[in-house]
């Protein structure tokens, strides 16, 4: 990846919202890239800010509440906080697309299923209402939506949540995008269909599409992702190789996430807990917002913000202990 250019760059992203005289803080100095033919994995707690990132890209937080307070999302030169929403609609759905974590709320209750997916395809690209409708019938199919003809005449409230999130998916794939956003793509759906989904997103990844894997899965983040992003009270903690990182984690959050992963083996062994709760994101402390939750902190944690340091190729941890937790063999 080190090689290609990304073809997504986000820098020093920072978000707020507004709740009556309070600002929360949302997202804060985030920067990542995304490269053709890569799954980038996100995980963290909810209410850590990954959603925010997510629709951040395509510039669907609302305004107000929210404040985008800095940052830049650079896609073909272009930097996607700043072009008119006109041009911005030529990408949405189209160049990046989007399978949102609530599909009751992403698709028209008004419009058929198939509807709404050649009403996506024609207004991007010139094809015949025909052609659509047949392309919209077989990307039906190829998610796992059995009779996907007759299921293109139901309205989204005549499917159950499990074949409305595979609409979603399906609506995400049709464009051939350069870039997916999946915010936890496969939550409603059983273990066989999940699995049929994941082998579509490995095509795409295959046809050189950047995909943004939102999940809290480790094990989906194991065997699909080639790096991996660890939010934590909106800031990225750690990022780097996924093996890596399962290997030797360099920040206690993530050391936790991954000890709380089940044993097939030892299934009487009794998981960790991360002790504590995520800190209110309208009173963060002074610190390190971990620092009362982890077992290797010290005073310089409790009254200094660590930031983001490289601490090995293509790794980066927000951690002042990260070379002793990444040494340190006992469990969290």
């Amino acid at each position: 990846m080190i090689d290609q250019h990304p073809i997504l760059s986000v820098r020093n992203l920072s978000i707020n919202f507004q709740a009556e005289t309070q600002f929360i803080q949302a997202v804060h100095e985030v920067s990542f890239d995304m490269f053709p033919g890569e799954i980038l994995g996100l995980v963290g707690e909810s209410g850590s800010g990954k959603t925010v990132t997510a629709m951040s890209l395509l510039r669907l937080i609302p305004i107000p509440p929210g404040v985008i307070n800095s940052g830049s999302i650079i896609y073909q030169g272009k930097d996607l906080l700043q072009i008119p929403v006109k041009s911005l609609r030529q990408i949405r759905g189209n160049r990046i697309s989007m399978i949102f974590q609530e599909p009751m709320s992403a698709l028209s209750p008004l419009h058929r299923v198939g509807n709404q997916m050649v009403e996506q395809q024609r207004f991007h690209k010139k094809i015949d209402k025909k052609s659509a409708w047949k392309q919209a019938a077989y990307q039906l199919q190829r998610v796992g939506i059995p009779d996907a003809d007759e299921r293109m005449y139901h309205y989204p409230f005549q499917l159950s949540g499990g074949l409305q999130q595979r609409v979603m998916i399906a609506m995400a794939f049709m464009m051939q995008p350069d870039i997916i956003i999946a915010d936890e793509p496969t939550t409603a759906l059983d273990v066989t269909i999940q699995a049929q989904i994941f082998d579509c997103i490995m095509e795409m990844k295959t046809n050189q599409t950047a995909i943004l894997m939102i999940t809290h899965d480790m094990g989906v983040v194991w065997n699909m992702c080639d790096r991996i992003m660890v939010m934590y009270a909106s800031k990225i903690i750690e990022q780097g190789p996924v093996k890596d990182i399962f290997d030797t984690p360099a920040h206690p959050y993530t050391k936790g996430l991954l000890a709380s992963i089940p044993s097939l083996t030892d299934t009487a062994k009794k998981l960790p807990v991360i002790p504590g709760q995520v800190p209110d994101m309208s009173k963060l402390p002074k610190g390190c917002a971990f620092f009362q939750r982890c077992p290797y902190g010290e005073t310089m944690c409790q009254e200094n913000q660590p930031s983001l340091t490289k601490i090995g190729q293509n790794r980066h941890s927000a951690c002042f202990m990260a070379e002793k937790i990444m040494h340190d063999s006992t469990p969290f």
